[in-house]
């Protein structure tokens, strides 16, 4: 007759098997739940700094809005004073930016 195989770190006590399982499994979750934890923070960290960068990006728009109202601004005054003292000088530049931007519109 054929002798019954034995196996390495077979247990033939079934509850020293069972509490075995159990433990591990209790491992297997421990390491589980620890790796959410960082999961979620790594998460909540990255969260926050979207919301830093979209802060930031908001503000420098705001600002660049600002300048180009400003900027807007002094042309027009320019313009206004440029049209009063020098009439001619002014029909000149602005002929010559209309003649510019055609010639780039049709290429």
């Amino acid at each position: 007759m054929q002798a019954a195989k034995s196996y390495p770190h077979h247990d033939s006590d079934p509850k020293r098997a069972q509490a075995a399982a159990s433990d591990m499994a209790g491992q297997v979750a421990d390491k589980a739940s620890e790796y959410a934890a960082k999961a979620g923070e790594k998460l909540d960290q990255a969260y926050e700094s979207a919301d830093a960068t979209v802060r930031s990006v908001a503000e420098h728009g705001r600002e660049a809005g600002e300048r180009v109202q400003e900027v807007a601004g002094n042309m027009k005054t320019a313009v206004d004073k440029s049209i009063k003292d020098q009439p001619m000088a002014t029909l000149a530049v602005v002929g010559a930016l209309g003649f510019v931007l055609g010639a780039l519109w049709k290429s």
